[in-house]
């Protein structure tokens, strides 16, 4: 269970990256019920640094906090930032020892300073994915994912995919209802679908007179536990089932399958958290209509069973 977050912070330091990381774990909402943190943030020496926008900011302490914490994170840095020796040496023993180890855009690059990413799954902002697989050539980058996750090790693509990862965690270590409480206060969706190449690229552009999916994802929210074809959400859009997949990935970056796949899968979530419900029982309330079908799905995109889930979940409940 997280209890203490320490954040770096060098030279060059974005500070909506940082600010991100500071809104979700350094934000006391415990009078409304969310887990407490211990947030501190760490420079090298405790000293001032300056940030990207050309302000100081001044820390909690030096990389002494960095030792002992359950999460380490480092938000985006100016690609020509100097990593002192200490703050890898730093890294690595927090890795040696268990810790969290998440980053936001392109702290990615401190991690492989580190060798950190070496034979491990990751991700960075879609403009920097190229360099920082030229940098790191063990480094299995992930170009299109918004978050990965590599066991302990969780980074994030550019600014606000931070937010996307962060909430993840929450998810991970607090459970959905808590994720999606802190997405709500914060304004954000608690999940969002699709990668990067959804703001690589420009989408396909709306005509004036069409309307947007949102009445339609909001039905198909509703009715996730029953059968549904494309053909009949194209119809119910109004549009040929072609069309409408081409209107569902501009507007979502995903297809239609995978998108009502992973909103079954965070109902499958909800359910084996909150209630005492079969698997099979949940499998056929989220839409998959068998035990055998949520299994596939759910640790494709999970990485745990549900069985295996729940029974860490209640673990981390009960020892919070």
């Amino acid at each position: 269970m997280l209890r203490s977050v320490a954040v770096l912070a060098l030279d060059q330091v974005a500070p909506f990256e940082l600010g991100v990381l500071a809104e979700v774990f350094g934000t006391d909402r415990t009078a409304d019920g969310f887990p407490a943190y211990r947030f501190q943030v760490c420079s090298p020496d405790g000293a001032p640094v300056r940030t990207s926008s050309g302000f100081h900011l001044t820390p909690h302490a030096d990389l002494g906090p960095v030792d002992e914490a359950d999460l380490v994170a480092i938000p985006a840095h100016g690609q020509g930032t100097t990593v002192p020796g200490p703050v890898l040496d730093a890294l690595r023993r927090a890795d040696a020892r268990g810790a969290h180890l998440f980053s936001v855009c392109s702290g990615a690059f401190l991690l492989g300073e580190a060798g950190l990413l070496d034979d491990r799954e990751c991700t960075t902002h879609w403009r920097y994915v190229d360099e920082l697989q030229r940098r790191h050539p063990r480094a299995r980058v992930r170009c299109n994912s918004l978050y990965v996750q590599d066991g302990r090790l969780l980074t994030s693509a550019g600014t606000a995919a931070g937010i996307d990862a962060c909430l993840h965690l929450i998810r991970q270590e607090h459970g959905s209802a808590t994720a999606t409480r802190l997405a709500r206060r914060m304004v954000v969706p608690p999940h969002r679908d699709g990668g990067q190449s959804q703001y690589v690229e420009a989408p396909i552009p709306k005509a004036p007179e069409a309307p947007t999916l949102e009445p339609v994802l909001e039905w198909l929210m509703g009715h996730l536990d029953r059968t549904i074809t494309v053909e009949e959400v194209a119809a119910r859009a109004g549009m040929a089932p072609r069309t409408f997949a081409r209107r569902f990935r501009a507007e979502t970056g995903t297809t239609p399958h995978d998108w009502l796949t992973n909103q079954r899968v965070l109902l499958a979530r909800r359910l084996l958290e909150e209630t005492p419900l079969s698997v099979e029982a949940v499998a056929d309330q989220s839409g998959f209509g068998d035990a055998a079908a949520l299994r596939h799905h759910f640790s494709r995109r999970v990485g745990a069973t549900p069985h295996s889930y729940r029974t860490t979940f209640r673990d981390r409940a009960h020892s919070g």
